[in-house]
């Protein structure tokens, strides 16, 4: 019945659209708030046939019945969305890193609309999220992820059962390692502010009668911006760096 339905070349877009759209809509540059569903899905759709032919010796037969073809679906859904939040999440490392610095920047309460997370964030977090997405564009990382999506056929086969565990496992380890990674692109400015809070601790035991808060304010504001102009592209760096290091693990 499903063969009289659905002829084979649209059932195999069908499933690689699954997989890639899927991703597309957490992918960092392509699932922004600011993108259009439209163009996401146009662009899906365009991938999905552009690769089926390489894929379809990947894609199993078509199921007999109707529940079959619905498992198929739901579990190429999953990876795609599986493979969306590990590149999400290493975008997500760029606005911890900025919210970071701004802690010890005194910025932190300078808050802005950030339109990818699409709520409020701090100024340095967004300026580091915009240029992450700026330069994955730019470096053609995008094309990595692309790459990636279509070599993932080989590690997770069509039809099989998910490894659920090994799922859970990389995603633990993942949010860890977002996080260290924050911590080192925000490595400047937290050395930096905890010698500046050390000096102001001692100032203020050498003289009580100054007002270290108000005094120390305008410098801190100071010291920070520097240090972003700084170490901006030692930061971006280190982010693409890590970034492509992980996503390799999906590209043979």
């Amino acid at each position: 019945m499903l063969y009289d339905l659905l002829p084979s070349s649209v059932y195999i877009v069908l499933i690689v659209f699954t997989r890639i759209g899927s991703a597309m809509i957490l992918l960092p540059g392509f699932g922004e708030s600011y993108v259009s569903p439209r163009t996401r899905l146009a662009l899906s759709m365009l991938i999905s046939i552009l690769v089926a032919p390489i894929l379809a010796k990947s894609i199993p037969a078509m199921p007999d019945e109707v529940s079959g073809l619905g498992f198929l679906i739901f579990s190429e859904a999953i990876i795609g969305f599986f493979m969306g939040t590990v590149a999400r999440m290493f975008l997500s490392a760029a606005a911890s890193a900025g919210m970071i610095a701004a802690t010890m920047s005194s910025l932190a309460n300078a808050l802005i609309q950030d339109p990818v997370s699409a709520q409020q964030a701090s100024i340095m977090g967004t300026f580091l999220t915009a240029i992450a997405i700026v330069l994955i564009m730019v470096l053609d990382i995008h094309h990595l992820f692309i790459l990636g999506l279509v070599d993932s056929y080989e590690l997770f086969v069509p039809g099989q059962i998910l490894p659920t565990g090994d799922f859970s496992n990389m995603i633990a380890r993942i949010v860890g390692d977002t996080f260290i990674l924050a911590t080192r692109m925000a490595a400047p400015f937290i050395v930096v502010g905890m010698i500046f809070f050390l000096g102001l601790g001692l100032l203020a035991k050498l003289m009580p009668q100054m007002q270290v808060f108000f005094v120390a304010m305008p410098l801190q504001v100071a010291m920070g911006i520097t240090i972003l102009f700084l170490c901006v592209p030692v930061m971006i760096k280190v982010y693409m760096i890590s970034l492509e290091e992980h996503w390799m693990v999906f590209v043979k």
